[in-house]
């Protein structure tokens, strides 16, 4: 993936630069990240927050803690069209968690591990060659 890559939310009004290298998704299938992506599991990419940068706009914050763990986490979308952009977690801020959905392009990554399989609808495949975790990946 070329660097540095771009990306924004659907209706234009976020832009962000990732200068930090990309290339592996990590697949979340917990209850709230379904749920903030409105799909089976949210795509992610964990990126230090010293190689991503808001270019443009500013996103709104959501507090949210995790059901499992009990972990605050900021998740941070358009306000506008309700893209979800990223996430931290309260406990390291020095790391954001990409939505890899709202790269402009998103080519040459693949899904290399998925995180709460235990919680994952019946109807996701799961790439048994990925690294799988029923819960959270080990500290």
């Amino acid at each position: 993936m070329t660097q540095p890559a771009t990306g924004g939310c659907l209706c234009g009004a976020i832009r962000y630069t990732v200068t930090a290298p990309l290339a592996n998704i990590a697949a979340c299938h917990c209850s709230n990240c379904r749920r903030i992506s409105g799909a089976g599991s949210s795509h992610n990419a964990i990126v230090p927050s010293t190689g991503f940068a808001i270019t443009q706009g500013t996103p709104k914050r959501y507090q949210d803690t995790a059901a499992a763990s009990g972990n605050l986490l900021y998740r941070h979308f358009c306000d506008n069209c309700g893209s979800s952009i990223y996430s931290q977690r309260a406990k390291n801020p020095e790391f954001v968690v990409l939505k890899v959905g709202t790269l402009d392009d998103a080519s040459g990554m693949r899904i290399a591990m998925n995180i709460w399989t235990e919680s994952a609808l019946p109807w996701m495949h799961i790439d048994a060659a990925a690294v799988n975790h029923p819960q959270n990946r080990p500290a």
